[in-house]
């Protein structure tokens, strides 16, 4: 196998003509392995040539008789040998940045002087950001930028400093002349000399630029697994990607500030910064309920599901990441049930209709006439009930994760009926107190994606929102729970989602209960955590849909 080093200097792939040499290896400036395993043609010329896609390097090898090996000669142009053999090269990890302006051949025919002036001068203040931040410029040939950092964490502040430092130079420009670069990173291990770096590392770095939106930003998960808790940003996960040359898929996350205009590194908004507003309501039977209002628009009223806590929420990685979205451009009202959280925790009735009643006094309270209706898990159900009882208030009615027949109604075989038997022991031993094996069951089951700290976080929240008594008599109640006969009734516009893998709510209830629904659309989403996390591709789908079907 041999190597050459490829050096940006734009120029298409010119196929080989011979078994085994390389057609496209990627993205410019890294390794260009070129193999031949067998004996070309009688035909063929003593010298062979490959051209790297985007470099313009010819490769060139002097053909063996005897093997039909290619020994490496690479010219940076013509008749000019760079080396004849494979250098000393080295293993590290390091973060690698790459960077393009979105339609620079665009603006290079519309004039072509001003567009290379305008971009020296971008140049001139972008470039030093990269030293700055620590990184390294290996390449900026043309429009594109090349770098390599060895802190994750540097690299992602740069980008967002560039790109929060170019959106203030193109204020003043003209839209069809301002220059918006996209931006890509990958963390992976690479190979290097003294002057240049290779690998596939490199590769994906260069694919995530060429799919980022102009002005954006997107990562692998490799580099959110170590910046999403240090960055102040936002993030959307926008799942696994397959990309041109790279064997496995990957997956991708946008990443912009939150606000480009703050200065860069500053604390940006998060849902912990919303300003929500805390009532209280009563249900028919006098049990206090508290219900939040936040955001402003449009309303969107949730359903209440156990759980939950109106203060605690919006700190948890367990909501706070749902919450900070639905409110960007509706007001969002939302309670907790009975039993749970703000509302009076001892009550004497916690069954089906009794929630349904308390979604009613929320509505009515709220002072809300029409609004879109959205059911999380057991929430599902009530919102049902509700949709068909006033199908003149709900716009839109948006399912996900749930079911219309309780856990202990559809079990179907006495091993599920145990399993479920042996949950609600487990809850009334186990439930709010470390206990590591009903932590690892319970948690498994609606978050086997969890992280360590996404886990104590829902360990905490049994303790912090219902009490073990009342948790039972929930579960139980929602394993009774059957509105199979009011599916057909349902009159608004319903979107149902449910994760493929959910480890709780097995996938076919939800498609039971989409398909007893007349006219629902159903969408299955890629995951298996019943409370789809922030990293996970089923959060980015949920968010798509759910805006899309809002705005239809």
């Amino acid at each position: 196998m041999g190597r050459g080093e490829a050096r940006a200097r734009p120029g298409p792939a010119p196929a080989s003509g011979f078994p085994g040499l390389l057609e496209d290896p990627g993205i410019v400036g890294y390794a260009l392995d070129v193999q031949i395993d067998q004996a070309p043609p009688p035909s063929a010329s003593r010298t062979l040539a490959a051209t790297a896609s985007g470099a313009g390097l010819a490769v060139r090898g002097a053909l063996c008789h005897n093997t039909g090996s290619i020994v490496p000669r690479v010219y940076c142009g013509v008749g000019e040998q760079v080396m004849d053999k494979e250098p000393s090269m080295k293993r590290r990890l390091a973060a690698i940045l790459a960077a393009d302006i979105a339609g620079y051949s665009r603006l290079m025919g519309e004039d072509e002087a001003a567009t290379v002036r305008d971009l020296k001068g971008h140049q001139a203040v972008i470039l030093p950001l990269i030293d700055r931040y620590g990184g390294r410029i290996i390449d900026t040939a043309g429009d594109g930028i090349l770098a390599e950092f060895p802190s994750v964490i540097g690299a992602a502040e740069c980008a967002v400093e560039i790109q929060t430092v170019m959106a203030t130079r193109n204020e003043e420009i003209p839209e069809h002349r301002r220059m918006l670069f996209r931006i890509g990173i990958n963390l992976g291990d690479v190979i290097h000399d003294e002057t240049r770096i290779y690998g596939d590392g490199i590769n994906i770095a260069a694919r995530l630029e060429g799919i980022a939106e102009p002005g954006g930003i997107c990562i692998s998960r490799q580099v959110f697994d170590q910046v999403s808790r240090a960055l102040k940003a936002d993030f959307q996960a926008l799942g696994p990607r397959s990309f041109k040359n790279i064997a496995r898929p990957v997956d991708v996350f946008a990443i912009a500030p939150s606000d480009r205009g703050a200065r860069p590194g500053a604390a940006t908004p998060n849902a912990a910064d919303l300003q929500q507003e805390i009532h209280f309501c009563s249900a028919p039977d006098g049990v206090q309920l508290a219900y939040s209002v936040v955001g402003q628009g449009p309303a969107l009223v949730k359903t209440g599901n156990w759980m939950t806590h109106l203060e605690y929420d919006l700190e948890s990685p367990i909501w706070r990441h749902l919450y900070r979205e639905l409110v960007k451009a509706r007001m969002l009202i939302r309670y907790d049930a009975r039993g749970n959280g703000l509302s009076d925790r001892t009550v004497d009735d916690i069954s089906f209709d009794a929630f349904v009643r308390d979604l009613e006094a929320v509505i009515d309270a709220a002072k809300v006439a029409r609004f879109a209706l959205l059911g999380i898990s057991q929430g599902c159900a009530v919102a049902i009930a509700y949709a068909v009882q006033h199908p003149e208030r709900v716009s839109h009615l948006i399912l996900y994760g749930g079911f219309a027949v309780g856990w202990n109604r559809r079990a179907r075989s006495a091993a599920e009926k145990d399993e479920g038997a042996a949950m609600l022991t487990l809850m009334r031993g186990g439930w709010g107190k470390e206990n590591p094996a009903f932590r690892q069951l319970f948690t498994s089951q609606f978050m086997p994606g969890a992280t360590k700290e996404q886990a104590d976080w829902f360990n905490e929240l049994q303790r912090i929102t219902v009490s073990p008594e009342t948790a039972v008599r929930i579960f139980e109640a929602a394993g009774e729970t059957d509105v199979t006969a009011l599916l057909p009734r349902v009159s608004v516009p319903t979107l149902v989602m449910h994760a493929r893998d959910d480890s709780r709510v097995p996938f076919d209830a939800g498609r039971r209960m989409a398909a007893g629904i007349p006219g629902a659309r159903f969408v299955t989403l890629q995951g298996r955590n019943h409370l789809f996390l922030e990293t996970e591709p089923a959060f980015g789908q949920f968010l798509e849909q759910t805006r899309s079907f809002l705005a239809s």
